[in-house]
């Protein structure tokens, strides 16, 4: 089920939200947390009913760990066998088909590769529940309750793609009464951010991705202008398709009294890659850096010892994110240009060059700032074309258009093919009206229009987060949220799942 549908909107949401709150009211509480996991196992069962057992025997698995790590009963072994068991069933679904593939390709084998579908979501819920498991072998958790448990890892709004919660944030929200009756300011205040985020999904980011899918799958066509808008168009459509479910996931949370974790904050305002992180799929980098970075000795142990745990992290990000060699070069170009980040502050500060830029009057500060965003996002550009190639050859090549070698045309146009995907329905009397169709580049209006309405929200305008402690409701905005939500509705037709469900 996806959170731009009809179902999820006028059906399934409506039920969890009256039925939750209801029994709670009643003082059924625990009857109320059964109803929730029962609705979240529903969402997930919707995309295919074989993923229920899968989901269902993780949950069953990890809590049986979890008890075992309580008794103290061989506490090392039951850790090792709950992690082993966990990347098991995370590497047969997600990579058996890959490493098979590429073994028949290496030795000239002609062995059997299944074609294994990948359960949504399983990446999430998998480094959640390891994060559980090792939080429990330090001994941070208490015993938890099996509907507890289950309710954390099941939870509707992150299930699918995140964000990856710890238990200290979001067990005691679970188990705190204040948080079980309805309370409309948090139930407006979700609303707001639910319909905000599904106005960056369905009316953005899926209109950039259709220029982007259409142009990554002709990429022989283009040339350089058309080449940089695909790639500008896959990097703004996967901007605002991650930001507007983590929007939409945190306003849904906030419906239900929960508050779930910032996991995405302007990272393409970000000065350098080491910051890109810092703002981009926070959780998962938090994750990487509690249970991976920090027991490898983390920055403790040199600068060696230093910058190879760095790409270690890097690495395990890219395969992460999908089985293939693309997401494995992306995360390495991003393990270097971090560990590069780190020497270059290094070196500033032995040259003392980090004092004179602080004595930088504040244009010449904004300046030098300006210019590291800039820098910095032509390698997200350049990366996130890695990111999204079918191949490694495929990715050079359309970078490789970016470098003409002198056979600059003389005269830039827009493939018409580009044009029309950003040309929707609704804008066409408008066009008309104006007699805009009718002037040079009159196909291109459209598009310029969604062009400068990204570069304002994602490098000038203020996140959610940021707006969301001074927004006050008002009935002009309201209203406009209103139009905005029955604008995105009308938009259904054209419904696409979340880019990070792949993932």
């Amino acid at each position: 089920m996806l959170f731009n549908s009809y179902i999820f909107i006028f059906l399934f949401l409506p039920v969890a939200l009256t039925g939750y709150f209801l029994l709670n009211q009643l003082k059924r509480f625990s009857t109320a947390k059964l109803f929730l996991t029962c609705m979240s196992l529903w969402f997930y069962a919707y995309f295919n009913i074989s993923y229920l057992g899968i989901i269902l025997s993780s949950i069953a698995f990890n809590y049986l760990c979890h008890l075992l790590l309580l008794k103290n009963s061989h506490p090392r072994a039951v850790l090792s066998g709950g992690i082993l068991g966990n990347l098991a069933l995370l590497f047969y679904f997600k990579y058996f088909s890959f490493l098979m593939e590429n073994i028949n390709g290496l030795f000239h084998l002609n062995s059997f590769v299944p074609d294994i579908l990948l359960p949504l979501g399983i990446s999430f819920f998998t480094f959640q529940q390891l994060g559980f498991l090792i939080d429990t072998a330090r001994g941070s958790v208490p015993q938890q309750s099996l509907p507890d448990y289950a309710l954390f890892v099941t939870f509707f709004p992150q299930l699918i793609a995140g964000p990856i919660v710890s238990h200290e944030e979001m067990l005691p929200q679970l188990q705190d009464s204040s948080k079980k009756r309805f309370r409309f300011d948090n139930f407006y205040m979700g609303l707001r951010l639910f319909i905000l985020g599904l106005a960056k999904k369905v009316l953005l980011a899926d209109t950039f991705g259709i220029a982007a899918n259409w142009g990554f799958s002709h990429y022989e066509t283009l040339d350089v202008l058309n080449t940089f808008l695909v790639i500008l168009s896959y990097t703004f459509q996967i901007y605002l398709d991650f930001s507007g479910y983590c929007d939409m996931a945190r306003g849904l949370g906030r419906m239900f009294n929960i508050e779930l974790a910032v996991n995405f904050l302007s990272p393409y305002k970000a000065a350098s890659v080491k910051e890109f992180w810092d703002r981009w799929h926070i959780t998962l980098s938090r994750f990487f850096t509690r249970y991976l970075y920090i027991p490898l000795g983390g920055s403790r142990k040199g600068t060696l010892r230093t910058c190879l745990n760095t790409m270690i992290v890097f690495l395990c990000s890219g395969i992460w994110h999908g089985a293939g060699w693309t997401y494995l070069l992306w995360g390495t170009l991003h393990g270097i240009f971090s560990i590069l980040t780190q020497i270059w502050q290094k070196i500033k500060a032995g040259l003392g060059l980090s004092r004179l830029q602080k004595k930088l009057p504040a244009w010449g500060k904004k300046l030098v700032h300006g210019i590291s965003v800039f820098l910095t996002f032509l390698f997200i550009l350049c990366t996130m074309t890695v990111f999204r190639a079918d191949t490694v050859g495929h990715a050079f090549q359309m970078l490789k258009k970016l470098l003409p070698a002198g056979n600059i045309p003389h005269v830039f146009r827009v493939q018409e093919e580009i044009a029309r995907a950003f040309q929707l329905p609704e804008f066409f009397y408008i066009l008309k009206f104006f007699r805009l169709d009718t002037l040079p580049l009159g196909s291109c209006y459209c598009m310029f229009l969604f062009l400068a309405a990204a570069v304002i929200l994602i490098f000038f305008s203020r996140n959610l987060i940021e707006t969301e402690k001074r927004h006050k409701p008002r009935m002009i905005s309201t209203v406009g949220l209103s139009v905005l939500f029955v604008w995105c509705v009308l938009s259904f037709s054209g419904v696409s799942t979340f880019l990070y469900f792949n993932f």
